[in-house]
């Protein structure tokens, strides 16, 4: 079993090029490949900033993409205040070679693994001292020469800027969840939206306005658009909803999963001063994202 060990938020494309190192080294070695990575995240139960966090992808979603990518095993370690005061070499002995019968490591040019928080290569050390091959990479870019971070992409996402958050995870990013009741303002005005209440509360919302979306829905994919805000216009608190237009589309699906994958921002969320504006508006939008 060849092992790449850590929390691959997004499987972006940086990830990407790691998680190809490790099937080639697999495949060279005539072994499977494997995945180890936790939840919850580390900064959730260590509260470091935990408040601020939001995540790229749930749990179910990144087991997805790892083993869309081709990755034979995916194993998830409940991370605890007890797992995290292992130190490196426990926990490459004990869980990486000892549970999960690893023979050879992949490690990172930013790894760092254990409560001692070793860096590359001081984990090589102890790697091959309880008995692991150690298989390098170096600091990777994507195709355009960039270094990619979950943190970039989550900046990007939250500024709105969807297009360059999926440049760097090599997908649309999406939101999963189930339609709720709303006010059914929308069907007032002719507009009708779905209201999502999220599969995970920790996943990242995009900054506030109206995309270019793309539906998921009773097995069929529509066209749409997708407020992200406050509903300044008709509300005057500060919770943030994630409304959806469906086109062409006019079916009951209160209970029902709806996933929204974003595919460019129209605008910024702002205040009309009527609702019959706030029509005229949205009919505009309607046309920017069929024409996009």
């Amino acid at each position: 079993m060849v092992i790449a060990t850590g929390f691959f938020d997004g499987v972006h494309l940086g990830h990407r090029l790691v998680l190809e190192k490790l099937l080639s080294i697999a495949r060279e070695r005539g072994d499977e490949s494997m995945v180890v990575t936790f939840w919850p995240h580390p900064r959730n139960v260590l509260q470091d900033d935990a408040r601020n966090l939001r995540l790229l992808t749930s749990l179910s979603e990144k087991k997805d993409l790892l083993k869309g990518l081709g990755i034979d095993r995916v194993e998830v370690l409940p991370f605890t205040r007890a797992f995290s005061r292992l130190t490196t070499r426990e926990y490459l002995g004990e869980y990486v070679k000892g549970r999960f019968g690893g023979k050879a490591i992949l490690l990172g040019y930013d790894n760092r693994i254990g409560s001692d928080l070793l860096g590359p290569d001081e984990i090589e050390k102890v790697a091959v001292e309880v008995g692991l091959d150690v298989v390098r990479t170096g600091c990777l870019g994507t195709p355009g020469g960039k270094v990619v971070s979950s943190t970039k992409i989550r900046e990007a996402i939250a500024a709105g800027d969807v297009e360059s958050a999926a440049g760097m995870l090599g997908y649309n990013y999406s939101l999963t969840g189930v339609v709720v009741a709303g006010n059914r303002l929308g069907r007032t005005i002719g507009f009708p939206t779905a209201n999502m209440r999220l599969y995970e509360p920790l996943k990242l919302l995009p900054g506030n306005g109206v995309y270019s979306v793309e539906v998921e829905s009773l097995g069929r994919v529509f066209k749409g658009m997708c407020n992200i805000g406050t509903r300044p216009t008709v509300n005057v608190g500060s919770d943030r909803t994630v409304e959806t237009n469906i086109f062409d589309f006019d079916e009951d699906i209160y209970g029902l999963d709806l996933k929204v994958t974003f595919l460019r921002k129209i605008r910024d969320e702002r205040r009309f001063d009527s609702l019959d504006a706030l029509k005229c508006q949205l009919i505009k939008d309607r046309q920017a994202c069929l024409e996009g």
